[in-house]
């Protein structure tokens, strides 16, 4: 009886002891809340990372968020009255360190017309940029037209005449192309071969050559075939990846005005009391457009237009080396890192256009623009698994839930119609800009200033807008990610 006892405590000592070292060991081996094992085969396999750093997208870097003061820095009278000043907070998140060039453009324009177009044409035109945005009636700009976008001179520099629309487009084929790229290097994913592609109809292209991560995590994995092992889970089965596995990134998208303007003025505390230089008016220190430090002083800091007619300077002792765009990179970087925040190319942001946006503001992550939106579901499998609506790039389709674009803003109440004879119903105009050309739900911010403006335009708080649907040979855009953590989970 007495062995049966110290038995039976033994058992409860030891399962006492499993939980203990669990609590002490909750990050390396034992659920603190179970006391069960951790990547255990023999248990429900449920797999934890350990000391999992995430890694910094190509070509962009990453930026800690922070509190700071939105909107103008100067009093001007003849300035329009749409971003008064608020202070706002901006999560961490990662910002292209360059501006889109005309070679990454090409890049993305080539992927389109090898996969598509000789089976849908439409789609790679959709893609093209529109050359014809350097056409002016009173000035030659033909040899822009002709060799801006296609001859090897202009690779660095930013890629324009694309919408808002076609710089959306980009950021979800790369988001794509990045994550597949990872799969294939962990070795879950074969590398498609683009060789087999001819003969196939569209829709056999659309379906098994064009990688999409959302389908891939919502419609099943893309296996390697015969003879090329993927990767296995702990059971033997092969591998599909899902988010948990911290292997595929977040979505490339533009950035949000706020994000924007954070990134330009790159305000950085370097004191412990959390104390920041205020007052910037440019992505640099100081009031002046040229660099006040003595090494490089008298420099110009932008691409811009300083008076009427003077696009670079004097022949010989040029300033700005620069009569329309230059290469991305050839002005001094902000204190982010990030290079052409001010002049060279204006940017879109991902945001629609108020004028009163400085009323309707959230504190944190300020943006409007939301559409709220989820999976297109067309019908289901045998087992009842949902399947998805494809669109033409290869896409999951979505259902629009809930459009706030235009909360607190654009409704009827905050609407009137004041052009006689015509339904007041459908065309309205905001009743905060009555002198300015409608604004829609499709009219986008952009800023930053370009080749072609003054330097009031550098100033990162000012702001302009533009529909999405429409281009200029001054607007390119850079990509933006949210950042997924805290900046001290980045692997160095």
């Amino acid at each position: 009886m007495r062995l049966k006892t110290i038995t039976r405590l033994s058992i409860v000592l030891a399962g006492l002891f499993i939980i203990v070292a669990a609590g002490k060991k909750s990050d390396l081996k034992y659920s603190r809340v179970t006391g069960w094992k951790y990547n255990d085969k023999n248990s429900t396999g449920f797999e934890v990372k350990k000391g999992f750093k995430t890694k910094t997208p190509p070509g962009m870097i990453a930026i800690e968020g922070g509190t700071f003061t939105m909107g103008e820095k100067g009093e001007y009278v003849t300035a329009p009255q749409d971003n008064k000043r608020r202070r706002v907070t901006v999560s961490s998140f990662y910002m292209d360190q360059y501006e889109i060039r005309v070679l990454d453009w090409r890049e993305y324009l080539n992927w389109m017309k090898i996969v598509f177009d000789s089976t849908a044409p439409n789609l790679v035109k959709n893609a093209e940029p529109d050359r014809t945005i350097w056409r002016e009636e009173l000035a030659y700009n033909e040899p822009y037209l002709q060799n801006y976008f296609d001859h090897p001179a202009f690779d660095n520099y930013p890629v324009v005449g694309v919408t808002w629309e076609q710089a959306m487009n980009y950021c979800s084929w790369r988001t794509d192309r990045v994550n597949e790229m990872a799969l294939v290097a962990a070795g879950v994913l074969l590398a498609p071969d683009y060789t087999t592609l001819e003969g196939l109809e569209y829709e056999e292209i659309r379906d098994n050559f064009v990688f999409n991560t959302k389908k891939y995590l919502k419609q099943g994995a893309y296996l390697p075939e015969d003879g090329n092992k993927p990767k296995y889970d702990l059971y033997g089965n092969p591998r599909k990846v899902n988010i948990a596995d911290g292997i595929l990134f977040d979505d490339f998208r533009l950035p949000t005005e706020a994000e924007w303007e954070f990134a330009a003025y790159a305000i950085i505390s370097k004191s412990k009391d959390g104390i920041v230089p205020q007052g910037k008016i440019y992505p640099w220190l100081g009031s002046s457009t040229r660099n006040v430090k003595k090494k490089d002083r008298g420099k110009m800091m932008a691409n811009f237009v300083r008076g009427k007619g003077d696009m670079m300077g004097t022949s010989g002792t040029l300033n700005d080396r620069g009569i329309i765009s230059i290469p991305v990179g050839f002005y001094y970087p902000n204190d982010f890192g990030l290079y052409d925040m001010a002049g060279n190319v204006n940017e879109w942001c991902l945001d629609v256009y108020r004028t009163t946006t400085f009323d309707d503001v959230a504190e944190y992550n300020s943006f409007r623009g939301n559409v709220y939106a989820d999976p297109k579901v067309v019908d289901s499998d045998d087992y009842g698994h949902p399947l998805y609506a494809i669109d033409s790039l290869g896409r999951i389709g979505v259902d629009s839930v809930v459009d706030v674009r235009d909360y607190k803003d654009g409704d009827k109440e905050s609407q009137i119609d004041f052009r006689l004879g015509h339904d007041a119903a459908v065309d309205t105009m905001d009743i905060t800009d009555i002198l300015r050309p409608q604004i829609t739900n499709t009219t986008r911010v952009y800023k930053g200033g370009s080749w072609k403006d003054r330097a009031y335009w550098l100033d990162p708080s000012a702001r302009r807008y533009l529909e999405q649907t429409k281009c200029a040979n001054d607007i390119g855009f850079r990509c933006a990610m949210s950042m997924v953590g805290n900046i001290d989970q980045i692997k160095k």
